[in-house]
């Protein structure tokens, strides 16, 4: 029975019109809570209080900061007045298309959310031959740019594009009346359509010219080809035909001539019948393709050209002069190798000479090499050097009258662009097609704003035989307008640029209809081997036997996370630490150790852990660079440095990446090697490394390698020995050894990811497509230098301290007592410093989800637990901040969120605007300060793998689990699924005599592991 009673809390309450008992009702406090008077005393923090003073300014704060909390804000949502048939709320849907921004390019699927795209994954079809590389997972962050070019502008003010197009037009007529010379200068466009629309455009122009321009430049490379094969192309290598690779300079693993190559290189790489292809590289920087071979030997490019001679003779059995190198003995090594591998071997190099690029085929042709006998022609790479000099004498002499440009920033990208920007001057009408009123948009007359290629249509011939589409996968976001289109406009075409494509695509789809290609992204209709072709193999020879060195040799070179430049103001590449330095947020002069100490340079690590460098002067034929920071580079030639593009900029770029210094200043005449002199400064230069340890110092458990020979002789217990422990002081495989009662885990799904360190490059597209996935937060460089990047997955590099692994191992095994030559103390002094040439090995670490997990055993709240599918769950809302489970982790996973990342001034990366949130993934919780994160081996996918089964009324199928690293890795380095499901890959790879765990004798029983690295020296 219900009581009647009525309680009151004061006499007031007896008082009917009392206005405090009205107030109270409505507002717990009478009067507005003085808190920031009160935690404004200085003499709070500055007087000495007692325990209990202390207890009840803390609990005061925490009661005032709750009753703020209370009043949330207010998100309101418009639903859908018509909701579009395509579009299922909470549901991905997913578009085929490509990218080609002309330096980059990949066969791609996006992913979008309610019409906004989140995510680029790779496209799996047959067929598709290009894989994602960090910058393309990147693109779709500078889709949401908050500073890209809004509106066109005339003369730096906004304008309509009908005004656009008729200032042009007229510009047009007055140069055809006037027999004035009109140029339209464009990045590489491997695009039919385009070229189709440019080749009317000059039709209808008789004075108009076409100049294409690369900002690194492959021109040598298009010459030779050109000659020996009658097209301005360059050949489509397969790796995975070649059991001998030897690259002389040429970055195959990289950017060298667009990329791509290291799927099929990677196929070659996993030991299979006891075979695996042995790989030589000659060169000067440390490279990945450096880092991935068997046999590295670092040589000046003076040397590189020599080197490729005498191979070059050795096979031929020409006897062409040529120069005494320190390296004769490993080069006569390398073309006695190459020889015996016959049509298995291959021949690559990077040098820019056109010498350099016909021995090249000359030597694959002697070898009937089948990587370059069954090898495609790509597409990719158009420029021409003489073509672009001769415009900018043109413009200076005043001979253009109108420019038109799209895709290019010569302003920023030339050598001499201050004589361009002069140039532009003298061009009465100039137009920079562009998504950012670059360097170069701000000096034309017109800056015409260009959208991204994820709002866009176009095609592209990649490759000889194979046709893609690039669909639009979001509305334009400004009033931008494509440069295919305004030719269109100007050639007087009606109907749009989509209707141009589909009525030319007809010579391309071959058995394929127009939508089933809009549909998987690409079709192929053709193709075939390169066959024939010839040149004066030996006058090229001859003259490259003659070239001389150049001194001090200055190799410049692009970063594997900035590739030329373009994307500048991206965050998640500028804080993507560099697969070689671990380096973010800069670029810098590398030099050897030798180097170093000849200029009195060099780094040194700080109280605070942070990494110093010196600064130095760059002098290249009367250009100086002035304060560039130098990293000593373990494995750099003696007598070169190395210098990346795609830096220095400040048009268009928030002010925190407007860093590092533009090595474009010094690539005069398009050669990336330059005679340089260096001046050593008296400061020093703060880096942002993610990692100060260098080498292993013998812990050949943490990498465990072997050489081919040893594998396929010797046990697997040779060469991948379990660890022991003691129990009942006698040795036990550490295995057999628990501590915990283990749970069942047959029932279900159990997930494992299996990692193999002979597939994995270095290459970080797994750490870009991780951020992407699970809305990884961008710290900026002062953060990461204070140890606090939020990378759940970090790729770890590591240097030999000695010659291999294997002697750094060797040497540790004989340390004996403390002091002397063989004592431990300076032993292991010594072994950290890598050696000058080290070997060199990645290792993906990530949450290595335990089933014994230590993290789990120290969390006072239990924010951290083991899930029933075998991942570590976090409970964001429960974690307190203790830190605990941190300090209680061997691999060192775990992040912790120091402050608030978005919607913060003091983080102004793209959280921290409406435009770049757009991007954040909406099935991955956005995490607040205080928390501790870590991968969660994208639990959000494993589900949704799931529930679409489920709902489809199937089980999941053997590998259709994936995480977003491992649909990343087109090397497939990185295979994740059920290992409960037998069928399955991962199963598969987890019953392989390579598999380990990482630290095994610790106990934790991760549900990672990886395979031993096989080397084949």
């Amino acid at each position: 029975m219900s009581s009647n009673k009525k309680y009151w809390k004061s006499v007031e309450e007896l008082n009917e019109n009392s206005s405090i008992v009205e107030t109270l009702r409505n507002n717990e406090f009478v009067e507005e809570i003085p808190t920031d008077a009160f935690l404004s005393d200085e003499s709070l923090s500055s007087s000495s209080t007692s325990r209990r003073d202390f207890l009840k300014y803390v609990g005061f704060s925490t009661a005032a900061a709750t009753l703020a909390a209370c009043e949330g804000p207010v998100h309101k949502s418009i639903p859908y007045v018509v909701q579009p048939e395509t579009i299922i709320p909470g549901v991905a849907d997913y578009y085929a298309t490509t990218m080609f921004d002309g330096f980059d390019f990949a066969n791609l699927l996006i992913k979008t959310r309610e019409g906004r795209p989140i995510k680029v994954e790779n496209n799996r079809l047959t067929g598709a031959k290009f894989a994602a590389n960090a910058r393309a997972h990147a693109s779709v962050l500078s889709l949401y740019d908050s500073l890209r070019l809004q509106n066109p502008k005339i003369e730096g003010k906004n304008a309509s594009w009908s005004d656009v197009n008729a200032r042009i037009k007229a510009s047009l007529a007055e140069a055809k009346a006037s027999g004035k010379q009109v140029v339209l200068l464009t990045s590489t466009l491997a695009s039919p359509s385009t070229e189709r629309l440019i080749a009317d455009f000059i039709a209808k122009n008789p004075t108009a010219k076409h100049v294409v321009y690369d900002a690194i430049s492959e021109s040598s490379a298009l010459d030779a080809f050109e000659t020996v094969y009658g097209e301005r192309a360059l050949a489509d290598y397969d790796f995975s035909k070649a059991a001998m690779i030897v690259s002389i300079g040429a970055d195959f693993l990289g950017d060298w001539q667009g990329g791509g190559y290291e799927s099929s290189y990677a196929q070659g790489r996993v030991p299979q019948n006891g075979k695996m292809s042995k790989h030589f590289q000659f060169e000067a920087n440390m490279t990945l393709s450096g880092a991935a071979a068997d046999k590295r030997v670092p040589m000046t490019v003076a040397d590189q050209k020599q080197a490729l001679v005498k191979i070059y003779n050795a096979l031929t059995g020409s006897s062409i002069g040529t120069a005494k190198t320190a390296h004769d003995a490993v080069i006569a090594k390398a073309a006695e190798q190459l020889k015996q591998a016959g049509s298995k071997g291959l021949l690559v190099s990077g040098i820019q000479d056109k010498n350099a690029q016909l021995l090249v085929f000359a030597i694959n042709q002697v070898l009937q090499s089948e990587a370059l006998v069954q090898a495609g022609v790509r597409y990719v790479r158009k420029g021409n050097n003489v073509q672009v000099a001769q415009l900018l004498k043109d413009m200076a002499a005043g001979a253009v009258h109108s420019l038109i440009m799209s895709g290019v920033n010569p302003v920023y990208t030339l050598a001499d662009g201050e004589a361009f920007a002069n140039a532009l001057g003298k061009v009465k009408l100039s137009v920079s097609f562009t998504q950012r009123e670059d360097e170069t948009a701000l000096k034309t007359t017109i800056a015409a704003a260009a959208p991204h290629y994820l709002e866009s249509w176009n095609d592209h011939v990649l490759t000889k035989g194979s046709y893609s589409l690039t669909q639009p996968t979001i509305r334009p976001l400004f009033n931008t307008k494509q440069f295919q289109e305004a030719l269109m406009t100007w050639n007087g075409v009606a109907g749009t640029y989509y209707d141009y494509i589909k009525a030319g695509a007809t010579g391309f789809l071959g058995s394929s209809t127009w939508n089933q290609a809009l549909h998987d992204g690409f079709t192929v209709y053709g193709g075939g081997n390169l066959a024939g072709g010839t040149a004066d193999y030996a006058a090229a020879a001859s003259a490259l036997a003659a070239s001389k060195g150049a001194g001090f040799e200055l190799v410049l070179y692009s970063k594997t996370g900035m590739g030329d430049g373009q994307q500048a103001n991206n965050p998640w590449l500028q804080e993507f630490p560099d697969p070689i330095t671990r380096v973010s947020w800069d670029n810098y002069l590398t030099l050897s150790q030798a180097d170093a100490d000849a200029l009195k340079v060099g780094n040194t690590i700080v109280a605070n852990g942070g990494l110093n460098g010196s600064y130095v002067t760059l002098t290249v034929n009367g250009t100086t660079l002035k304060n560039v920071p130098v990293i000593v580079q373990p494995g750099q030639a003696k007598g070169t440095f190395g210098l990346a593009f795609g830096y220095g900029r400040k048009a268009a770029l928030k002010e925190e990446m407007q860093v590092g210094v533009s090595a474009y200043t010094l690539y005069k005449n398009f050669n990336d090697v330059q005679s340089v002199e260096i001046t050593a400064e008296s400061r020093d230069h703060e880096f942002a490394c993610v990692q100060s340890h260098k080498t292993l110092m013998g812990r050949g458990d943490i990498v465990k390698e072997t050489t081919l020979e040893i594998f396929n002789t010797k046990d697997a217990e040779i060469w991948n020995p379990v660890p022991v422990v003691s129990l009942d002081h006698k040795e036990i495989e550490a295995t057999k050894v628990d501590l915990w009662e283990s749970f069942d885990r047959s029932i279900g799904h159990h997930f494992n990811l299996s990692i193999d360190l002979n597939s994995c490059t270095g290459c970080g597209a797994c750490v870009i497509a991780c951020h992407a996935e699970n809305n990884v937060p961008v710290v900026g460089k002062s953060e990461v230098r204070r140890s606090r990047d939020m990378h759940w997955l970090r790729i770890d590099r590591y240097y030999s301290s000695e010659e291999t692994f294997a002697d750094d191992v060797a040497k540790k095994k004989d340390f004996d007592g403390l002091f002397g030559d063989k004592g431990s103390l300076g032993g292991f002094g010594q072994m950290e410093n890598p050696a000058e040439n080290p070997q060199v090995v990645f290792q993906p670490i990530m949450c290595q989800h335990c089933n014994h997990a230590p993290c789990e055993t120290v969390c006072p709240v239990a924010a951290t637990s083991h899930g029933r599918q075998g991942q570590n769950q976090m409970a964001y809302n429960r974690c307190v901040g203790t830190r605990y489970c941190a300090n209680n982790c061997p691999y060192k996973v775990r992040r912790f969120n120091w402050f608030l990342y978005n919607h913060n001034d003091e983080f102004n990366f793209h959280m921290n605007d409406d435009l770049g949130r757009m991007v954040v993934n909406p099935d991955v919780n956005v995490r607040s300060r205080g928390v501790m994160e870590k991968c969660s081996m994208c639990i959000q996918k494993t589900q949704l793998t799931i529930l679409t089964a489920k709902r489809e009324g199937r089980p999941v199928e053997a590998n259709e689990f994936e995480t977003a690293c491992s649909a990343a890795c087109s090397t497939g380095a990185m295979v994740f699924g059920d290992v409960n499901n037998k069928e399955s890959e991962v199963a598969q790879l987890a019953e392989s005599n390579r598999m380990y765990h990482l630290l095994e004798h610790v106990g934790t029983k991760p549900n990672v592991f990886y395979h031993v690295k096989v080397r084949n020296t």
